[in-house]
């Protein structure tokens, strides 16, 4: 039972060293052709996997991989602009809800003060009609 549970454990790892070599950009790879790194985990799967993923992890923190969005404005707004060479998962480029907005957020701020003022300023407008009104049948 333990064989069986090792050869499927070695199997399975070897099997997702080979997705994820299929799917890694070259910069992943350290300079080792795809056909080269398959060929490897195919005839030596437990060192190929494990290799495999040391090198992967290797190149995620030294920052080739994947890209993720980095900080800084965008032609002057206050979305980031994506790095080609940031590490770490991905993230969505912009705010998933609008509540999440800082920009959204001052936008929906600035149009409650207009509003307010512009109430204020309809009573005010209504409060001198009326004092006007008043004035005028004396």
């Amino acid at each position: 039972m333990r064989n069986i549970l090792l050869i499927l454990v070695v199997v399975g790892l070897a099997a997702y060293a080979l997705a994820d070599v299929w799917g890694s950009d070259e910069d992943e790879r350290r300079g080792l052709p795809r056909w080269l790194w398959v060929l490897l985990i195919v005839l030596l799967p437990l060192l190929g996997a494990i290799s495999w993923i040391v090198v992967r992890v290797a190149a995620r923190r030294s920052g080739a991989g994947p890209s993720a969005p980095g900080g800084g404005p965008n032609g002057g707004g206050s979305r980031p602009t994506p790095s080609p060479r940031a590490p770490g998962p991905r993230r969505p480029a912009a705010p998933v809800a609008p509540d999440d907005d800082p920009e959204f957020l001052w936008r929906l701020e600035q149009e409650k003060r207009k509003r307010e003022r512009e109430a204020r300023g309809t009573r005010d407008a209504k409060g001198d009609d009326a004092e006007n009104g008043s004035a005028h049948t004396d």
